[in-house]
């Protein structure tokens, strides 16, 4: 697997040009494999190469980085895992009332109070170290900006984590610009995680700029548009109440109809080149820059192994601009989130 440098100078981080996001082994997309196939399914990756693992506290809540603990414990020097903090999930850290893992849910199940107090990022970091079965946390994202506390504390909180040894580099996810340059002012960032793939291109009108200009790396989550990209889904495709999908006004019946074209252009491409959809959608992203590096999500190791050769996918200049030429012709019906969780980004 190729890598990628994620910041630079102190804050310089490498990992594998596609790393795997865990996500899906306990949250969201439903089946789940069970305990034993989930761990052999993550030891897989790593032998085919995968060394960049993410995962949250908050998938689960708790449980992936369990399990992601365990699948990697035997490689741990030989890996890279990132993690987030950032929602109520530990009560008041002051010693208040409410218990670890109580937090106040949406219509989806999800987590939406951020709670990014000092005093609670020492009580998670604490938690997830022990779940990693590890000393040391090597990228530890804000999952989501808390607008009670200010970014400086939290940036400041992290150069503390970092002095103690107990983070290595640290990071912001759907923040917004403005944000992650005031937060890289305390404490250098290391990468930005937001969502960016060929069907949402938000991030390339500033937040890359924004990411080139002070020399931090953008993780690029959902990279297949939540398999919209992979060419498993037509104007037909429904999804069931358990998968996060349903809640997706993208994903709703009156978008898919128009939606599909964007994953029929991939497909064109993929057949034109002779692999598969998710390959030509990675490499794209690849292509943009070279301090990007996608975590797609997935349970099955052959769609891993598919995923891990999107590395190997390259393009012209001429092709980039002809494929952004598509893309601009392309209308995205529907929104990203609901709106509850639309109101956690870009802030």
């Amino acid at each position: 697997m190729p890598v990628r440098t994620l910041g630079t100078g102190k804050a310089a981080l490498e990992v594998s040009a596609i790393g795997l996001g865990c996500m899906g082994f306990t949250m969201s997309w439903p089946p789940f494999l069970p305990h034993d196939e989930a761990i052999a399914a993550i030891r897989a990756a790593y032998e085919m190469g995968e060394r960049f693992f993410d995962t949250a506290e908050v998938y689960g809540p708790f449980a992936n980085e369990e399990l992601v603990g365990e699948a990697l414990e035997p490689f741990r020097d030989d890996v890279v895992i990132a993690t987030k903090f950032g929602f109520a999930l530990h009560g008041d850290p002051d010693g208040g009332e409410g218990g670890e893992g109580e937090a106040p849910l949406d219509a989806s199940g999800r987590v939406q109070q951020t709670d990014s107090r000092p005093a609670t990022i020492r009580k998670a970091v604490e938690g997830s170290l022990r779940r990693l079965r590890t000393d040391h946390i090597d990228l530890y994202y804000q999952h989501r900006v808390d607008l009670r506390v200010p970014i400086e504390d939290v940036a400041g909180t992290m150069q503390e984590l970092m002095d103690e040894g107990k983070i290595l580099h640290w990071g912001l996810s759907e923040a917004a610009p403005a944000t992650v340059r005031r937060a890289h002012m305390v404490t250098p960032v290391t990468a930005v995680q937001n969502e960016y793939s060929m069907w949402w291109r938000r991030p390339e009108e500033e937040l890359i700029p924004t990411l080139e200009e002070l020399g931090i790396g953008l993780v690029p989550f959902s990279p297949l548009g939540k398999a919209m990209l992979t060419g498993r889904f037509d104007a037909g495709s429904r999804f069931s109440d358990d998968d996060y999908r349903s809640k997706i006004p993208r994903f709703a019946p009156e978008h898919m109809a128009h939606n599909v074209a964007m994953a029929e252009y991939v497909e064109s491409l993929a057949s034109e080149r002779g692999v598969a959809p998710a390959q030509i959608a990675l490499g794209w992203l690849l292509a943009q820059k070279p301090w990007i590096a996608p975590i797609p999500g997935t349970k099955h190791v052959e769609r891993m192994r598919q995923n891990m050769g999107g590395a190997a996918v390259t393009f012209t200049a001429d092709e980039l601009a002809d494929i952004r030429e598509h893309l601009d012709a392309i209308h995205i019906e529907g929104a990203r989130y609901a709106p509850v969780q639309e109101a956690l980004t870009n802030r």
